[in-house]
């Protein structure tokens, strides 16, 4: 099953203005709508018991992803009102975050995996199931102060995007958000980010 996060009802009686915006609301629907249309689900990959979410539709169907970078870049107008890059995890933000970076003419940043990346590189490190993994950046790719919005397609259980988070804060950085396309609730993955907000465009029960 599955929700939209951040849309409201509105009153059965309401003025013009409202009523644009109760337009703009249906046409954020629609998108979603279009949008989850696309997704596949695979069972018991890549290994049992895991429910494999695949975004690789939105990216073959050019309307799919233009509604999806449309809503990330309205959400992100509509909450902040100045975001200095966006940094995308590796390696699906990757896919999300530089056409949203152009949209809203800032500049996008890599998070990788360990030893991915040229040049000084800052780490952090982050707990699996069995063992620890790194994630890292160029260690001139933000300023302090700055503030910035992490992007991936999914949260589970908030593993990486918490690594990336303190790997941001260390360089003195200051996230704002993380933006996600999918987020499965059961895994409890916003709860695990706090007190770093997460916005999820469809959350998956």
């Amino acid at each position: 099953s599955w929700e939209v996060l951040y849309l409201q009802p509105f009153p059965q009686s309401f003025s013009k203005a409202t009523g644009t915006l109760f337009i703009m609301q249906e046409n954020k629907i629609a998108k979603l709508q279009y949008i989850r249309s696309t997704l596949r689900n695979f069972p018991d990959f890549p290994s049992k018991g895991i429910q494999f979410w695949d975004v690789c539709p939105i990216l073959k169907d050019p309307k799919a992803l233009g509604y999806t970078i449309d809503l990330f870049e309205e959400h992100l107008k509509e909450k902040f009102s100045k975001i200095d890059h966006i940094v995308g995890l590796d390696a699906r933000g990757f896919l999300f975050g530089p056409l949203l970076s152009q949209r809203l003419g800032i500049g996008f940043i890599l998070v990788r995996k360990k030893g991915k990346l040229p040049g000084p590189t800052v780490s952090c490190s982050y707990a699996l199931e069995y063992g620890t993994a790194e994630v890292e950046m160029q260690a001139d790719a933000v300023e302090p102060g700055q503030k910035v919005v992490i992007i991936d397609d999914l949260i589970a259980t908030g593993g990486t995007l918490n690594a990336a988070c303190r790997l941001l804060r260390q360089q003195n950085a200051e996230v704002l958000e993380c933006t996600v396309l999918l987020e499965l609730k059961e895994l409890n993955g916003s709860e695990n980010m706090k007190p770093v907000p997460v916005h999820s465009l469809i959350s998956l029960n």
